[in-house]
């Protein structure tokens, strides 16, 4: 894709190691494995740049789009322009087109997708596109700049937020070594789950691992026997929380 991961480079050796003991991926893999882990890195939750009291005293800077379901809302590759912020609605992040074509990662509202590729000059890896009637905010990158030059209190708070988000996906990296591939698949499906699912495809969940497709499909197919997990397409269901955290040690 040409873009460069926001790690440090402790981080991406960290990454290197992980893919040394887990086995390499393919090199279709390997973008998909790129786009999901720079996903991973999306603003949410208590690590959301913006909270609500934020987002309202912006209310005069933040452009308000409303987006059709099925609309791209950017292409995977290119500039980034903006700072996006889901407000209502979903948001798909893919790689690839066609039969080809991988989900990532789903944005809801509250998530806040751009801001590191803006500081980085970096492209964003995967493309976004509606999958509702959606409801978003932007920040143009000269408002962003803006933003971060003239409000100490949104600076630290978006700088706390970006090292909240790299400390994160660091620490996953590190986790991967050293752990049983069961222990791995089910701390990776309690990390993504969201209202009772994991909305992503098993090659996916495969190429978060950087392991192989059929390696990850034998395992949910154990989990889904324990009545752990319900594996239907491009999504996994959580039945057992509790139990699938005594997998992931």
């Amino acid at each position: 894709m040409g873009s460069r991961l926001p790690w440090s480079d402790s981080t991406r050796a960290a990454l290197d190691r992980a893919m040394r003991v887990l086995g390499s991926a393919p090199a279709d893999e390997a973008a998909i494995r790129h786009a999901a882990w720079v996903a991973r890195c999306v603003g949410r939750g208590d690590a959301a740049p913006l909270t609500p009291d934020a987002l309202t005293a912006l209310a005069a800077t933040l452009k308000q789009h409303r987006i059709e379901r099925g609309t791209v809302i950017f292409h995977g590759g290119r500039p980034v322009g903006a700072v996006w912020i889901v407000q209502h609605g979903r948001v798909e992040l893919s790689v690839g087109s066609g039969r080809r074509r991988t989900v990532v990662g789903v944005l809801r509202p509250g998530d806040v997708d751009g801001d590191i590729q803006l500081l980085l000059g970096t492209p964003l890896p995967y493309t976004a596109r509606a999958l509702d009637d959606t409801t978003l905010l932007s920040l143009t990158a000269d408002d962003f700049d803006h933003l971060l030059a003239t409000s100490l209190p949104i600076a630290r708070r978006w700088l706390s937020s970006v090292a909240q988000r790299l400390a994160a996906s660091q620490m996953r990296l590190l986790g991967l070594l050293g752990r049983t591939l069961t222990a791995q698949v089910a701390r990776l499906l309690l990390d993504e789950v969201v209202d009772g699912q994991v909305p992503l495809p098993q090659r996916t969940l495969a190429a978060m691992l950087g392991v192989q497709r059929p390696s990850v499909n034998k395992i949910l197919k154990e989990l889904e026997r324990e009545g752990l997990v319900g594996v239907r397409y491009a999504a996994i269901d959580i039945l057992d929380p509790e139990g699938l955290a005594k997998h992931a040690g």
